[in-house]
């Protein structure tokens, strides 16, 4: 089927559709020819204004990545030309300038970005830099995500993510690292790193703290890319496989999350007709090939989890005890509460909801779990169900406050107002 014409829609949606899609693509590009993240950052930014100033009158140009990448480098080789500190700089600038007149910068567009990217991935996880750190630098510069959204992934402050990133980016400046994948002997010290990074990508399409949307099938797909890529390097690697596998079993839920008006559609509530059998059926051949392996790990385990509900043809039907004692034993590879939370929600189903209320009085005394939005959702579904309402009303209103997607707002206030009377 052929693309629409993107001459022909509008310039600024066109605009935040290339920088959405493509700003990893484009920011891995500067950096590795620069090597310079700040630089790259500020100048990418920068073209980006321009594009929405110079699109409107002459319409949109032939390749819009192109266009920016292009702008991006102009204006660094300006910074260049002005910039007294950089040795050298008549010849990178002559080198700079001979690329832009040259075959033009589409093919480097098409064939050297997936290069680029991988390479930004393994910069950001670099041993040297903090492992916290190392994923939010990544989702940062690789998916261009905010750093509200990146501290909601990490139950921290803004603040405190914000000076991470900036440690991290003079970590690599001192430090001097190479913008490079490293040799084989080096995977094992960042795997760990990367993969974290693909799956927050793809859980912050998924369940998205963005005001903005509630679902980004964009970033979803992001996080599923970096994965096979991963398994095209390593093969052979259990969690890897697994990770994937546990994609695969989220994204099947794509086209039933939501409602025509975009709002949030309940595990329980979703029409299981709308799931993909196609990503069921991936998930369960890259399941079962990552539990032959005899490795067991904590991605195989959650993809494990997400498999029972895959294959439950309706919600009553669900096998709350086996994923309860899934999440068991995912415990005992990620001691983590935001697991201990999950598995108290099975618990609460398995075994009715005053154990699952029992199971979360140690969970909310964590102090990273005292605004930890889920939380409150969950025990107000929990406190609904043991048909103590007022404290469920309490619990509602404390999580819609905490909420910011405007779609799981809504949700939440929806549920708050069904809930019967005393």
């Amino acid at each position: 089927m052929n693309k629409p014409d993107s001459r022909l829609t509008n310039p600024r949606t066109t605009i935040e559709n290339v920088v959405r899609d493509n700003y990893g693509k484009m920011l891995a590009a500067l950096i590795y020819q620069f090597k310079d993240m700040d630089l790259a950052e500020d100048s990418l930014q920068d073209a980006i204004a321009s594009a929405l100033l110079s699109w409107e009158k002459p319409g949109l140009p032939e390749n819009p990545i192109a266009w920016i990448i292009k702008t991006a480098k102009h204006k660094i080789i300006d910074r260049i030309r002005r910039d007294k500190i950089f040795s050298n700089k008549q010849m990178l600038i002559a080198a700079l300038d001979n690329e832009m007149h040259g075959e033009g910068i589409d093919g480097f567009i098409d064939e050297q970005i997936p290069d680029e990217r991988l390479r930004l991935i393994f910069t950001c996880c670099h041993p040297a830099i903090p492992e916290a750190a190392r994923i939010a630098l990544t989702l940062k510069t690789l998916c261009g995500l905010s750093t509200i959204q990146i501290a909601n992934a990490f139950l921290s402050q803004e603040t405190t993510i914000a000076q991470r990133l900036v440690r991290a980016k003079n970590k690599i400046k001192v430090a001097g690292i190479s913008y490079e994948v490293p040799s084989a002997d080096q995977w094992g010290e960042r795997l760990s790193s990367v993969m974290s990074v693909a799956y927050l990508i793809f859980n912050e399409g998924y369940c998205s703290v963005s005001a903005e949307k509630s679902v980004q099938i964009d970033l979803c797909h992001e996080g599923i890319q970096i994965a096979k890529t991963l398994m095209q390097l390593l093969p052979t690697e259990p969690e890897i496989i697994g990770l994937l596998a546990l994609m695969y079993f989220h994204a099947t839920r794509f086209s039933a999350r939501l409602n025509h008006q975009g709002e949030i559609i309940s595990l329980a509530e979703q029409d299981r007709s709308l799931w993909s059998q196609e990503y069921i059926v991936a998930g369960d051949k890259l399941l079962k090939a990552a539990m032959m392996m005899g490795n067991m790990g904590a991605y195989q385990i959650q993809a494990a989890i997400s498999a029972v509900h895959a294959h439950t043809s309706n919600y009553e039907e669900t096998d709350w005890a086996q994923i309860t004692l899934l999440y068991e034993k995912l415990y005992q590879y990620k001691p983590s509460p935001v697991v201990e939370l999950n598995a108290a929600v099975a618990l609460s189903f398995a075994q009715g909801p005053n154990a699952g209320l029992a199971a979360l009085e140690s969970i909310e005394k964590e102090k990273v779990m005292q605004n930890y939005q889920p939380l409150f959702a969950a025990k107000a579904d929990i406190l609904n169900r043991a048909k103590k309402y007022e404290t469920a009303r309490m619990y509602y209103k404390k999580a819609i406050k905490l909420t910011v997607n405007q779609a799981d707002k809504n949700w939440l206030q929806d549920q708050l107002e069904a809930i019967s009377s005393p």
